[in-house]
């Protein structure tokens, strides 16, 4: 079983590359569970078709801790299990506990089965949090996957983030397996986020184009793969998970400092 956390700035689109993703392992016949470590629950949305998934945290405070797993996971397109973390009530307690209670559940509710071959873990973006941080802290992911654009921001946040796998990288296996760059149609940007990796010693190991294909399938809740597969891009994500399934090159990687960085930004006139 490969577990696979993907982290990135909020708002790059982890959610929707890891749903569109996972369809596409789906596809080639992988078994693959989705858990949602994101308070807004959406990790799950387009697998599930927009079925309402009543997330982990919402279903202990109703039901308390005896509960069967059914009562959490729900299973979508192409036999993907979907399990949402949740969060805590708005403004009360922390929502990487919430992570930590989960995982925690679905191990002692008997979740990870032999016949998985992939648990991805979506994981919101701070990964400077301890709780956010847990799926690569404590073992469970051994693999991580950056989404990222051209942008300015979400490179930062790609950096920060590798420096936090490079911390648990030094006490564990946690390995870095590349860049995903879902793009924003920035200049250069293929190119940019190439030598981003190339520096921080990893790989772009694909560039995302952005197609509205993605918006009008989200509308109908549902993947590219799943509700357009003839589409050039659910070639793109059956691409990307061809490239996940068969990556070896893992790396702890180097974090740039910030000049570093933005002395790259500049030559792709990034910061002009």
């Amino acid at each position: 079983m490969r577990q696979v956390a993907i982290y990135g700035k909020g708002g790059i689109g982890k959610s929707t590359t890891t749903q569109n993703l996972t369809a596409g392992l789906a596809e080639m016949g992988k078994h693959i569970m989705i858990v949602g470590c994101d308070p807004k629950a959406d990790s799950t949305r387009l697998v599930l078709g927009g079925l309402a998934q009543k997330t982990v945290l919402d279903t202990l405070r109703d039901e308390g801790d005896d509960i069967e797993l059914e009562a959490v996971m729900k299973e979508g397109y192409g036999g993907i299990k979907g399990v949402e973390s949740g969060g805590p009530e708005p403004g009360v307690g922390c929502a990487g506990r919430g992570i930590i209670t989960s995982i925690n559940l679905l191990e002692q509710l008997g979740a990870y089965t032999d016949d998985l071959d992939y648990v991805f873990y979506d994981v919101l973006g701070d990964v400077v949090c301890g709780g956010f941080a847990m799926p690569i802290r404590e073992g469970k992911a051994q693999e991580i996957y950056i989404v990222c654009s051209g942008e300015m921001m979400a490179l930062y946040a790609a950096n920060n983030i590798s420096k936090g796998i490079y911390k648990y990288a030094k006490a564990g296996g946690v390995r870095l397996g590349g860049l995903i760059c879902n793009s924003r149609k920035v200049d250069k940007e293929q190119d940019l986020v190439e030598a981003v990796a190339a520096k921080i010693g990893t790989q772009m190991i694909h560039f995302v184009p952005r197609d509205n294909a993605v918006q009008r399938a989200e509308i109908r809740k549902r993947t590219v793969i799943d509700f357009s597969p003839e589409e050039v891009q659910a070639d793109e994500y059956r691409t990307l998970a061809r490239k996940v399934d068969g990556n070896e090159r893992f790396v702890i990687p180097n974090p740039m400092n910030i000049d570093e960085l933005e002395e790259i930004l500049m030559q792709y006139g990034i910061m002009d």
